[in-house]
Parts: C-alpha cells; sequence; structure tokens
C-alpha cells in the first residue's frame, strides 16, 4: 500500500515537473487577453498557439495541439502590422512628408513607438504596447562594466551600435523638434535618449523582414521592417527549420514549419544561422549549445605568435590583409577553422617556402613542417583564449556578489563566455588528437 502511494507521489511529482519544464499558460493574464481580443478585431485567429512562461526561454508560445512539418504556425493578417505605411497613415504622416532632408523608415517607426507609448490610454497600439519589454539586453543598452567582459570582436560592435543610436539621436532632434504642434509637452521631453534606445532595440530585436516599395519621403535605407504583435512572442532556436513569408494572396504574413511540435511544448522559430556573438548583439540573448557558435580569434591575438623579426612578416601579413584572412578567424565545435589554419599556415612559412604562399591560400600542403607549426600555434591560441575566457568568468562571479543590479546582465555574458569556454575546450582535444596522429 505504501509502495504504490510513493509511486503515485513520484508520478505526480513528475508530472508537476514536466508542467514546469513545458511551460506555464500566461493566457489568463490581462495584458493577453487584450491584445488577442485587439488581433481578433484586426481579423486575426488563433488556435495553435498561446502564451507561456518556460524555465530557459521566459516568455514564448505553447503548442495547443501537436504540429506536422508543413503545418502553418501562425498567419498575421496585414492589418496587424505596424509598418512605415501605418506611420505614415498617422498623425505623423504630414509632418514626415515634409520633412528635409527625408527621415529614415527606421526613425519613422521609431518615432511612432515613442510617440504612442507617449499617448497612453489614447493609442490604438496600446495593447501591443503593453506587451513588448519595458527594457532590453543589447550590448547598447548594457553598463560599462558589463560591456568590458564581452569578447573583443563584441566589444567593439557593441560601441559602434551605441556610437549608431547616438548619432541617430543627435541628427534626430530637428525633426523631433518639428513635430511640437502635436504635443503639450516639450518634445525635448518626449523624444529623450532613452526613448530612443527602448524604440531603436525594439525595432532591431522585434522587427520581421518584409519589402516595402520606396517612397519618396524617405531616404534611400531599405524600408524593410515591419513589427508582427503575438507573432514576435516565437522565440529562436537554432535547431528548427521555418518558411516565413507575406502571402501576397492572403495578405497575411505567413510562418510554416518545417519541424515537429508536441501539444504544450514551445513553439520555436529560427532567424538564421547565427553564431552567439550575433544573438546577443542584434536580439539581446544567448541560445545553450549552438551548433553555430564559434570564438572569434583577432588578429592582434594571432600574431602576437610570430616573432617581429621575421623579414618576411610584413609580406605575410598583407598577402593575408589582401586576400581576407585576417578577419573571421575561428575556433568552433568542430576545432579550429579553415581559415585560421589557413592563415596560420601562410604565417609559418618558412623563407624558402614564402614564394608557394598563392598555393597556401588554395589549400595545398607546403611541408610538414609548416602544417605541424600551424597546427601547435593553433593549440597555443587555443590554451591563451581559454585561459582569459576563465578569467573573465571569474571576474563575472565576483561582480554577481558585488553588485545586484548587474546581475540579469552579467548571467547573460556569464552564459556566453561559458559557451565560449566549451568550444575552447573542444577545440583543444581536436587539436591534441591531431597532433598525436601527425607525430
Amino acid at each position: 500500500m505504501k509502495k504504490s502511494r510513493g509511486r503515485t507521489g513520484r508520478k505526480r511529482r513528475r508530472k508537476h515537473l514536466q508542467g514546469f519544464l513545458d511551460g506555464v499558460n500566461c493566457s489568463h493574464k490581462m495584458e493577453y487577453i487584450k491584445l488577442k481580443k485587439w488581433l481578433k478585431d484586426r481579423g486575426f485567429e488563433d488556435s495553435n498557439l498561446r502564451p507561456a512562461e518556460f524555465w530557459e526561454t521566459g516568455r514564448g508560445l505553447m503548442a495547443t495541439k501537436a504540429l506536422q512539418a508543413g503545418d502553418l504556425i501562425i498567419s498575421l493578417p496585414e492589418k496587424c502590422l505596424l509598418t512605415t505605411g501605418t506611420v505614415l497613415s498617422s498623425c505623423l504622416g504630414g509632418y514626415i512628408r515634409k520633412w528635409k532632408p527625408p527621415v529614415s523608415p527606421l526613425l519613422a517607426l521609431c518615432t511612432f513607438l515613442i510617440a504612442e507609448k507617449h499617448a497612453g490610454e489614447k493609442s490604438p497600439w496600446k495593447p501591443y504596447l503593453d506587451v513588448l519589454p519595458k527594457t532590453y539586453t543589447c550590448p547598447a543598452c548594457l553598463d560599462h562594466d558589463v560591456l568590458n567582459l564581452l569578447p573583443e570582436p563584441l566589444k567593439k560592435k557593441a560601441q559602434e551600435q551605441r556610437i549608431m543610436i547616438h548619432e541617430l539621436f543627435i541628427s534626430s532632434k530637428g525633426f523631433f523638434s518639428s513635430l511640437q504642434p502635436l504635443f503639450a509637452e516639450n518634445t525635448g521631453t518626449i523624444f529623450n535618449y532613452s526613448a530612443l534606445e527602448w524604440a531603436w532595440c525594439t525595432i532591431n530585436t522585434r522587427t520581421i523582414y518584409m519589402k516595402h516599395p520606396q517612397r519618396e519621403c524617405f531616404s534611400l535605407e531599405p524600408d524593410v521592417f515591419a513589427l508582427a504583435p503575438y507573432l514576435d512572442l516565437l522565440n529562436h532556436s537554432p535547431n528548427v527549420q521555418v518558411k516565413a513569408a507575406f502571402n501576397e494572396q492572403t495578405r497575411s504574413y505567413e510562418i510554416w514549419t518545417n519541424s515537429q511540435c508536441k501539444k504544450y511544448q514551445e513553439v520555436f522559430i529560427c532567424y538564421g544561422p547565427h553564431d552567439n556573438q550575433r544573438l546577443l548583439l542584434e536580439y539581446g540573448f544567448v541560445a545553450m549549445d549552438n551548433p553555430h557558435s564559434s570564438v572569434y580569434v583577432s588578429s592582434d591575438i594571432l600574431l602576437k605568435y610570430f616573432s617581429p623579426l621575421d623579414k618576411q612578416r610584413k609580406a605575410k601579413v598583407s598577402v593575408l590583409k589582401d586576400h581576407d584572412f585576417l578577419e573571421n578567424l575561428t575556433f568552433g565545435w568542430d576545432g579550429p577553422s579553415w581559415r585560421l589554419l589557413t592563415a596560420l599556415k601562410v604565417l609559418s612559412l618558412g623563407a624558402d617556402e614564402f614564394a608557394c604562399w598563392r598555393r597556401t591560400l588554395l589549400g595545398d600542403v607546403i611541408s610538414a613542417r609548416n602544417e605541424q607549426q600551424a597546427l601547435d600555434t593553433a593549440a597555443k591560441i587555443c590554451h591563451f583564449l581559454m585561459e582569459e575566457t576563465q578569467h573573465v568568468l571569474l571576474q563575472i562571479s565576483q561582480l554577481k556578489r558585488d553588485k545586484e543590479d548587474l546581475k540579469p546582465h552579467l548571467a547573460l555574458v556569464e552564459m556566453l563566455r561559458s559557451e565560449d569556454l566549451k568550444i575552447l575546450q573542444k577545440s583543444a582535444e581536436i587539436l591534441c588528437n591531431l597532433n598525436l596522429a601527425t607525430t
């Protein structure tokens, strides 16, 4: 008797745990009820998905029935999409058409989001605005202390992202001022830097690709953005395949799955074969066990392992630069990339071998010594990066203790760096096996 109760208890516990792993249904929350009603008024019908909170990914969409490859996941009518067309048909339209030089499609959307958010209850887009994140975790929004913990190539791109938003803000001040007749408050307080940063991140992390015809009232930058309420709750997984496009016949944006999904499991889409640095830069998250992930080797680290006394060093670097072999050098789950090994082989060419650099770039074996030196140097770089990553992970755990407010951002960089460490450990193992095979 006792035994069977234990088994039932275990079963119940397992069921509870499974439910927790599947996700917690959130469709009863007022914000989602309002959003669904708002979408329904615009012609959206949905029975496949419901909002839920998931243990690993946060909020997302759960399948209400099992999905098979070839099934339509979601079909969002054009009326639900927020595009530059939406902006032009609003009260901002006239101001945009008059402003010279023309504003970019991106700025038009940013301006609309800020204006609608400011309008609060009066905004027809309020049900959508209410479910948008209040803050973002893109590198542009990270604290300076956290930014410094990013790998060098990502840190550089994050700083460029920050400068770009800042320049957009400075260059848009005149346009924002021109909108003063629409507002009782000063436009300077409404269209401030943090409002623009929030709007820019909303568009950068959440828009779907949708080509719009070129309009004279916009600058020549491509008009390819559309915000897709509800659909943008779908999270990314590198392990699924989908087909997504605007269907001209149904006038809806549709996503079809090429993967299966069980009932009550999270439904994923794929944003593209991006590595974790790109995912963090563009979307503000990291995917664990991402098959596309890699660790980048900067040219500074690469050249540190070659003597400055090598008379041909300058010529070798010049060859690599001219043939674009100083960028995108990586370690991946399958070891050092072909590009990284090729760059190392060119830098390892002996004085009597340098004339063969063209053959090296084509993948020919020049000598056993050259091959071995390239592998040895790859192993040294790999170990250096492992030590550097471990050092940063130590700094992160220290900061997590000292700076409570930075914990969510630090956890994100910690995930990125932990994944990097796993890749480097795998690469070190592969290089060790290669070395054993050649000795």
